[in-house]
């Protein structure tokens, strides 16, 4: 039986929620069915695509401001004659559809234009999150053999640390694009900046003929366990999302300013966000980074009226110092995932925020959940075929009935969430074939039928509505990225006196997500344990997102049966030492190393003290 997480209370959804939020939305009906009809118009074969949406809104509002960025403006017709700029020259050396572009940059103009450019063409851009380092960013760079890179300035350093190690066709280019400076180009790249600055800026004929099922870019994502996965993103689904969350849900319209400070490499910015804002001709504010001081300023700056989060960035901009003018600003709508029920309504209160719409679903997930209706406390609605089913946690596994088939919920409890596979709903995946058969469940309730595992327990609200809980298997979510245990527990093993690690998430009172653990096995005395070298190790091998925050110091692993660590039972221990113990190290903010937790620091990670 699944154990509802304690800080997580969602409720049921009623007929009266229902009827009472359709009420509400009554007044936008003209725009949700706009959105409702790009949904049902939107066919695979259909001849459409992320490039050729852009050049019709450049036509139809050729000077509407489309992009704001610092004290940068750009309309739709001027970005849209960028961005052909770019595509014209990389036409030039002999980019064709179906080709792989990697792309690493942080937030700038630069990024999108490269995007809406690289996309024109029928080719893929493989989007690389820009904090990885050395081993998992050379497996980013080559999991799906690009035939180019474009790097940007602030990324050079961490791209050549392993360019070396990239097997590199005779036509393999390498692009760089200046960050702001008249910095040249390093050896070996070309300045795509001013090599492009005499290409032609008219639309290309190329963008006509591609297919919504053609793959737009990839998003990298941990999936369920190690290295990252690239989840494919067809322009299918880039207008699906335009339909469902930018009309149909968020409402945007033409006169909207929505905020993007989320990195461009992650499904909210690129999918949602982008999306949203050229599906209603409206105008995107995009942040370089997030920052929770600077944010409601900018929004105030900016007269922004929408913008995306995730729910860790709620919690960051709630633990913010009340300001008088906390309320003071034009945001009328919000849409992301993840705002958890404990700070929901906090929220909502102290900086007026009039809609909340989360949103649930995954970068290879086949469906989405969206809260159109506005109610409080749920991932949303969603039309198409799912279940929840039972699960049983501790042998991670769904449980069957007597003839062999898995079992739907009931309402008000909790299970593991399963997408039909249909042709409404088609599982696009990731380049892995292996990972995608993970990923299918077969013979769910009859035979022959096929559901997509999300990895994920939601709470089964009714009415359609589900309420996210928590994430099964060896991946958790922290600092708004999926963290692969077994990345983690690669580079932990790498540390000389490391026999063995088991690395997992824990949850911490008011913090989002689940902080990493390692639970390790020395190979030295724990006095002679080096906690500085170690934490320099983990710092420097890994993203800032996936550094342990708790070490556990065991004297040796409990496995099972068949060799596998017991992650249950470690999960279940947290990092409360004195419930297991064992010692228990921190890496407490701003610190430079773990220190070892006494009676006194257990009680204030407990009480929620810390700002992980």
């Amino acid at each position: 039986m699944l154990t509802r997480h304690p800080f997580m209370q969602p409720k049921s959804v009623t007929g009266l929620n229902v009827f009472s939020g359709t009420l509400r939305i009554l007044p936008d009906i003209g725009r949700i069915l706009k959105g409702l009809y790009h949904l049902a118009t939107a066919k695979p074969d259909k001849y459409q695509s992320l490039g050729r949406m852009f050049e019709i809104r450049a036509s139809q509002h050729p000077d509407q401001c489309f992009l704001r960025y610092e004290d940068k403006q750009y309309s739709y017709q001027q970005f849209n004659q960028w961005s052909n700029r770019i595509a014209h020259y990389l036409d030039d050396t002999g980019i064709k559809s179906g080709d792989v572009v990697a792309l690493m940059m942080e937030n700038r103009p630069e990024t999108l234009a490269c995007v809406l450019a690289i996309t024109k063409l029928g080719a893929i851009v493989s989007m690389i999150n820009t904090t990885q380092r050395d081993e998992v960013l050379l497996h980013s760079l080559t999991t799906v053999t690009p035939q180019s890179v474009i790097i940007g300035e602030e990324c050079i350093q961490a791209y050549n640390d392993v360019s070396s190690q990239i097997n590199k066709a005779a036509n393999f280019n390498q692009f760089y694009m200046a960050d702001n400076t008249s910095n040249p180009a390093p050896q070996d790249f070309i300045d795509i900046a001013s090599a492009c600055k005499h290409a032609s800026s008219d639309n290309l004929a190329s963008t006509q003929s591609i297919q919504m099922k053609q793959t737009a870019y990839y998003i990298f994502t941990s999936g369920t366990t190690g290295l990252p996965k690239a989840s494919i993103l067809t322009h299918f689904r880039w207008i699906k999302a335009m339909g469902a969350f930018g009309l149909s849900a968020f409402r945007i319209r033409k006169d909207d300013v929505f905020y993007v400070c989320l990195p461009l490499y992650h499904n909210n910015a690129l999918t949602v966000s982008w999306g949203s804002i050229v599906g209603a001709g409206a105008t995107m504010v995009l942040a370089r980074k997030f920052s929770a001081s600077r944010f409601w300023d900018d929004c105030r700056h900016y007269g922004v009226t929408a913008f995306c989060y995730i729910g860790e960035l709620c919690r960051y901009l709630l633990n913010q110092p009340a300001k008088e003018n906390d309320r003071n600003h034009s945001v009328r709508v919000m849409g992301g995932n993840g705002l958890r029920p404990d700070i929901w309504m906090k929220f909502k209160h102290r900086f007026n925020v009039p809609q909340i719409m989360e949103l649930y679903g995954a970068s290879e997930c086949n469906i989405a959940f969206v809260n159109s209706l506005n109610l409080d406390m749920t991932a949303g609605y969603c039309p198409m075929s799912f279940e929840v089913i039972e699960y049983d946690i501790e042998q991670d596994t769904p449980v069957l009935n007597s003839d062999g088939f898995m079992i739907p919920v009931t309402k008000g409890e909790t299970g593991l969430l399963i997408a039909e596979v249909t042709e409404r709903s088609p599982y696009e995946g990731y380049t892995n074939t292996q990972a995608n058969r993970s990923k299918v469940l077969n013979n769910v309730f009859k035979a022959g039928d096929k559901y997509f595992n999300s990895g994920d327990l939601v709470q089964k609200q009714g009415y359609k509505h589900v309420a996210f809980i928590d994430r099964l298997g060896d991946t958790f979510r922290w600092k708004g990225e999926n963290v692969a245990t077994t990345e983690v527990e690669e580079v932990a093993n790498q540390f000389p006196q490391i026999e063995h690690s088991v690395v997992y998430g824990v949850q911490i009172p008011n913090t989002d997500g689940r902080a990493g653990m390692a639970a390790i096995t020395l190979s030295t005395p724990i006095e002679q344990f080096d906690t500085k070298t170690f934490t320099e190790h983990v710092k420097n091998k890994l993203p800032n997102y996936a550094v342990p925050i708790f070490i556990r110091i065991r004297p040796q692993q409990e496995i099972t049966g068949t060799f596998k660590y017991k992650k249950g039972t470690l999960k279940a221990d947290g990092f409360d030492y004195e419930t297991f113990n064992e010692p228990v190290f921190v890496l407490l903010p701003g610190n430079t190393h773990y220190q070892k937790i006494d009676s006194h620091l257990n009680q204030k990670i407990k009480q929620g003290i810390f700002q992980f």
